[in-house]
């Protein structure tokens, strides 16, 4: 049997476009090898009616609601690699079972690099986080640290001062603030470290005190660092796909690559914006852009296909 299109990743984007193409017909099959970035984070926030939920369980809820559509299945298998027969797509998994497809929706997200800090791997979906609209409530008002080695860190320090005014920014030993920036950091009341961090110091996963190896310690009870994103796979790169300043995929409004019968959503993008509902949004939209070339091939003129 050949599918109609294969969704590779089974986070809230690959989740929600697995649903609207049940809906609307296509026999799909979702990939997914439970390994989510989000495994670490406890609560889940920003989206209307689940808010606060733990990501697992609205897995859970979506992989159940699944089940009402007898046109998709769900294979949980990581995918080992993906190639372009003719007009029909080749999927392999790891245990070497092998499905083809007409269509394809990369939903494979990516993964962080965390900074290399003694301890931050204890600290990170508890006490600091990559996202202050998921989590910024929650420490709202509390003195809190950025800890960031790129560019990123006066933006994030911007955004993160909306929750608390009571902020520092450690770069950890990397020169990567200009004086102007230190200078309107510090108009804010933002100071600056960028001695090298010696360790992070908490009980049960609460940062309680950042340590710098020149001895100098600051009391946080928590924070925002900015991890580096490389995609999860080279699925979109292997099959042709045009990739951004950032390795992720390049797609339309639709969701549809440069490849045909390639599209892509959520996590997989790498477009800086990083919350379930945007992803789960981004799969809705890959879904709808898989039925209409669908819809546009069932309508294909006669004519036009005789010409070709």
């Amino acid at each position: 049997m050949v599918l109609d299109c294969a969704v590779i990743g089974g986070g809230p984007a690959g989740l929600n476009a697995s649903l609207v193409l049940g809906r609307s017909k296509r026999k799909t099959v979702l990939f997914d090898d439970n390994k989510p970035r989000n495994a670490v984070v406890a609560e889940a926030h920003g989206f209307i009616t689940r808010d606060g939920i733990n990501p697992q369980e609205l897995k859970r809820i979506g992989q159940e609601e699944l089940k009402a559509y007898p046109n998709v299945s769900i294979v949980k298998q990581r995918v080992a690699a993906i190639n372009k027969v003719d007009d029909q797509f080749q999927i392999e998994a790891e245990d070497g079972s092998v499905f083809f497809s007409k269509k394809v929706i990369l939903a494979t997200g990516f993964k962080e690099i965390l900074p290399d800090i003694e301890g931050v791997e204890r600290y990170y979906g508890t006490s600091l986080f990559s996202c202050p609209f998921c989590d910024g409530w929650e420490l709202k008002d509390r003195p809190l640290a950025v800890i960031s080695e790129n560019p990123k860190a006066v933006h994030m320090a911007k955004v993160v001062y909306n929750w608390t005014e009571d902020l520092i920014v450690c770069t950890n030993g990397k020169k990567s603030l200009s004086e102007i920036e230190k200078t309107l950091l510090e108009s804010k009341g933002i100071k600056t470290f960028e001695q090298e961090i010696q360790s992070l110091i908490g009980e049960t996963g609460q940062l309680q005190k950042i340590e710098f190896k020149d001895g100098t310690a600051v009391l946080v009870e928590g924070g925002f660092i900015t991890p580096e994103w490389v995609p999860a796979t080279n699925f979109g790169a292997s099959l042709g796909c045009k990739l951004n300043a950032l390795g992720g995929i390049e797609v339309d409004s639709m969701g549809r690559t440069n490849i045909e019968g390639v599209f892509a959503c959520g996590d997989a993008l790498i477009t800086g914006a990083s919350q379930l509902i945007i992803a789960a949004a981004e799969g809705s939209k890959a879904a709808i852009g898989v039925n209409a070339a669908f819809i546009e091939e069932n309508f294909m003129s006669p004519v036009s296909a005789l010409s070709d």
